[in-house]
């Protein structure tokens, strides 16, 4: 069944409560008929007795009809109760007119309109509540007002024990009522918490495949055309092309497997979390960097002054902003040199990556789901990163991320 349909059959299936599915289709049916049947015991044998023995009556000021009225009263209004499922507003309005009418009508010492009580409850708690308390106001006004109209008598103590009733009822369903919304809300805060945590595990699996294979694939490429071009002017450099493009594709792999070990359900773990088999890539692996560069051609050159270790998380910022930063060389720069440099200023890391060729990459498409990349792991550690053009020609990344913020 479709999510929505599903949601929609809870919230409004037959006879359920809106909200919960337990209380949908299959609820026992001692739930329906066990307040209609205490209802009954409470209300009709009394009444009964008293409209069939007028004497039991006596100085209640109800003739003979109006108590056999009362006596019926007493039997419809329970009944009325299967239609609270359904209608549970009207139901409290019907309820509340036939208790008002049987008071009215009957012997002043009947019992309780305890189905009032029900109705009540059940109304506030299928979500009535603006018909549970008009109802009641309405209800009580006709009984007063028809008393003093008619000149009827009262009962005090009838009317305070079913005032009770109906109140303790109001407040128990209100306080499960509420206790049911805040349990609906934190199910709500917790599925959101979940889809967040889904949503930005999905951003950084993307982040890492595009890291590791777009690398790799932008080196195979440059290799393989270069090894195409002097395959037969200069087969041992071909072979060197051929070389690199295994040592490229094995590093690739090597990342690739890390990646999914990561990713898969481990029974080791630690502090909570799965244990990963391989450690990531951190700044150790800068050098490979600038040797790529250089297999391809391109004069490269690493400076490292730093003053303290970055922690994992940072170091791994770095090294994939840094290796996106060579991927863009590789793929559209069209460069002779390019510089990576890695410093430690005023309590931030601060990595550049500069190049002399051709310029930002060429469309938006070309250079979406690189740079994205590379910001958002500048901003997940409270970092920022610039591009800019370089004067003379060329492109140059900036990336700053506080070493407190990274520890």
């Amino acid at each position: 069944m479709p999510p929505d349909r599903m949601r929609s059959t809870e919230l409004h299936a037959p006879g359920g409560w809106p909200g919960d599915a337990r209380f949908g289709r299959g609820r026992p049916a001692w739930r329906l008929w066990g307040p209609v049947v205490v209802s009954l015991l409470v209300q009709f044998p009394a009444t009964a007795l008293l409209a069939l023995h007028g004497s039991l009556a006596e100085g209640a000021g109800a003739s003979a009809w109006s108590r056999i009225a009362a006596a019926c009263f007493a039997v419809i209004g329970p009944f009325a109760l299967l239609a609270a499922r359904r209608l549970p507003g009207q139901t409290v309005a019907v309820v509340a007119v036939l208790s008002s009418a049987s008071m009215l009508t009957g012997p002043i010492w009947g019992p309780p309109a305890i189905a009032l009580a029900f109705a009540a409850g059940s109304g506030i708690i299928r979500g009535a509540r603006r018909w549970t308390y008009l109802s009641l106001g309405i209800g009580w006004a006709l009984l007063l007002a028809g008393a003093l109209a008619g000149g009827w008598a009262l009962s005090g103590f009838r009317i305070g024990l079913t005032t009770v009733l109906v109140v303790l009822a109001v407040l128990l369903a209100e306080g499960f009522r509420s206790r049911r919304e805040r349990l609906a809300q934190y199910r709500r805060t917790q599925g959101e918490r979940r889809a967040t945590a889904a949503q930005q595990e999905r951003m950084r699996i993307a982040r890492e495949l595009h890291d590791v294979i777009a690398h790799s694939l932008a080196q195979i490429n440059v290799q393989a055309g270069m090894g195409l071009h002097l395959m037969d002017t200069q087969p041992e450099r071909a072979r060197e092309a051929l070389s690199n493009i295994k040592v490229a594709s094995k590093s690739s792999l090597d990342e690739v497997r890390g990646l999914l070990d990561v990713l898969r359900t481990d029974p080791e773990t630690v502090g909570g979390a799965p244990a990963p088999r391989r450690p990531g890539p951190d700044l150790a692996a800068l050098p490979s960097l600038v040797d790529s560069l250089r297999d391809q051609g391109v004069a490269a050159s690493l400076t490292t002054e730093l003053t303290t270790t970055p922690g994992a998380a940072a170091q791994l910022a770095l090294y994939r902003i840094a290796q996106e930063s060579v991927t863009n060389v590789l793929r559209h720069a069209r460069a002779g040199r390019v510089s990576i440099d890695l410093s430690e200023i005023d309590g931030s890391y601060r990595l550049t990556v500069a190049d002399d060729g051709v310029g930002a990459p060429p469309g938006p498409e070309e250079r979406g789901n690189g740079l994205l990349g590379m910001t958002e792991r500048a901003e997940l550690l409270g970092g920022t990163l610039e591009t800019s053009a370089v004067p003379g020609g060329g492109f140059r990344v900036d990336a700053t991320i506080p070493a407190q913020a990274a520890s």
